[in-house]
């Protein structure tokens, strides 16, 4: 009689433990990867796949899902959504947009690695210049680029608001 029991409570105990295995196990969901458009910037018009830097996070997110974080910190920059991965983030709450040397994406004006020099046939003169940037005004706003120790572009900052009313995020 006890190796019966014994042999009741084995059974019970090992198909409670398969029962929690496969319970565990139908649990997990195939989730497929968020999948972004390609990044297209177009300078001149001061637009990343037709959105301007003045739109909401959430035309952002919709648009891009593959977004790597969003912040909501309004001692600092305000609202941003970035795609560290890819190069690029949207500070929705100063209305810009900031390109870094590891963009991946297309840009209508290849500026990342640009000499400083090679631009004005492009851009112009700039409304503004320091050692390090140069501040362009456009149709659209401003556009700022920032350049190296060797002179060459290494990122881009491009707004919605005139060089008088920009506020970059340092």
């Amino acid at each position: 009689m006890k190796s019966f029991i014994k042999t009741f409570y084995m059974k019970k105990i090992s198909f409670v433990l398969g029962f929690l295995c496969l319970a565990s196990v139908s649990m997990a969901q195939l989730k497929a990867k968020v999948v972004c458009p390609a990044f297209e910037v177009d300078i001149l018009d001061g637009k990343v796949n037709g959105l301007k830097p003045n739109v909401i996070a959430g035309e952002i997110k919709n648009k891009f899902p593959c977004f790597t974080s969003v912040t909501n910190d309004s001692a600092k920059c305000g609202e941003a959504v970035y795609y560290k991965d890819k190069g690029i983030t949207f500070y929705t709450r100063r209305d810009y947009v900031e390109i870094t040397e590891g963009f991946k994406g297309k840009l209508s004006i290849p500026l990342l690695g640009a000499p400083r020099g090679s631009l004005f046939k492009v851009l112009g003169n700039p409304k503004m210049k320091d050692d390090t940037w140069d501040a362009y005004q456009t149709n659209y706003g401003c556009l700022v680029l920032h350049f190296n120790k060797a002179n060459k572009c290494r990122l881009i900052q491009f707004s919605t608001n005139g060089t008088e009313s920009l506020q970059l995020c340092e």
